[in-house]
């Protein structure tokens, strides 16, 4: 399930990531988007892909880090308010209700996933 979870999200992200340095911001009229965002969808992205297609057994682990990371980062956005997190990227209500998505679909792919083959099961 989480290696699925991040090809289908690692292509998403990867395509928003390129839409960010070609289309006017608010990306498709809706999320507000600068340089440093579009560069960390699109690190996301490839990261997602390369796990998934690479690293398959790691995909359980990689989507509960990134689902901490994007909570996080939507607790942080939610808090601070404005339209700048932490003074460096560009952010408005549709980002973080986008960042608490992103965050639930990970971490519940990384905690629903069958433990990877070889892997010791959790006692």
């Amino acid at each position: 399930m989480a290696k699925t979870v991040l090809y289908v999200l690692g292509v998403v992200l990867t395509l928003v990531g390129i839409l960010g340095f070609v289309l006017p911001s608010p990306l498709l009229g809706l999320f507000t988007v600068n340089t440093l965002h579009s560069v960390i969808h699109l690190a996301s992205g490839v990261i997602f892909l390369a796990v998934a297609w690479m690293a398959p057994m790691q995909a359980s682990m990689t989507a509960k880090i990134f689902g901490v990371i994007y909570g996080v980062v939507a607790a942080l956005g939610l808090i601070m308010g404005g339209d700048m997190l932490l003074g460096l990227i560009a952010v408005d209500m549709m980002d973080h209700y986008l960042h608490i998505a992103l965050a639930l679909v990970l971490l519940c792919a990384g905690f629903m996933s069958k433990p990877a083959m070889g892997a010791a099961p959790m006692a």
